[in-house]
């Protein structure tokens, strides 16, 4: 059984990195593909998903809720007999590949100024 826990917590944080890719990899292909002039990147549906999800992240990062991904993942984790990481996901693999720990204002600012180049962008390069 705990194996089960241990895929579901792997497809969890799968999906949590797919979901951080979006945000951050829609938002450099929004801004080349307006200055290559790729038409797909002013598609409504794709920018309304990506705004909405960059004010998820801006808005639990702002009120101090833990994502819950990262809750999910972590008691899965837990229930799979393994060591979950402390605080939030962006934290930890920050943390892990950058080696940087900063306090949380740090990445409320991040995400917060990453937040307004999507609005930026929005208005910038508008959807059709």
């Amino acid at each position: 059984m705990q194996v089960i826990y241990q895929v579901m917590a792997d497809g969890i944080l799968l999906l949590h990195a797919l979901f951080a890719v979006f945000v951050v990899g829609g938002q450099a292909l929004i801004v080349l593909g307006a200055y290559l002039g790729w038409l797909w990147i002013r598609n409504r549906w794709f920018r309304i998903f990506h705004l909405c999800a960059i004010i998820i992240v801006v808005l639990q990062s702002w009120v101090s809720v833990i994502c819950p991904l990262t809750v999910l993942e972590g008691r899965l984790r837990a229930q799979a007999g393994q060591e979950h990481y402390e605080g939030t996901f962006m934290q930890f693999w920050l943390q892990r590949f950058l080696y940087y720990e900063a306090p949380m204002w740090v990445f409320i600012t991040v995400y917060t100024l990453f937040g307004l180049l999507v609005v930026v962008t929005w208005f910038r390069f508008p959807p059709r």
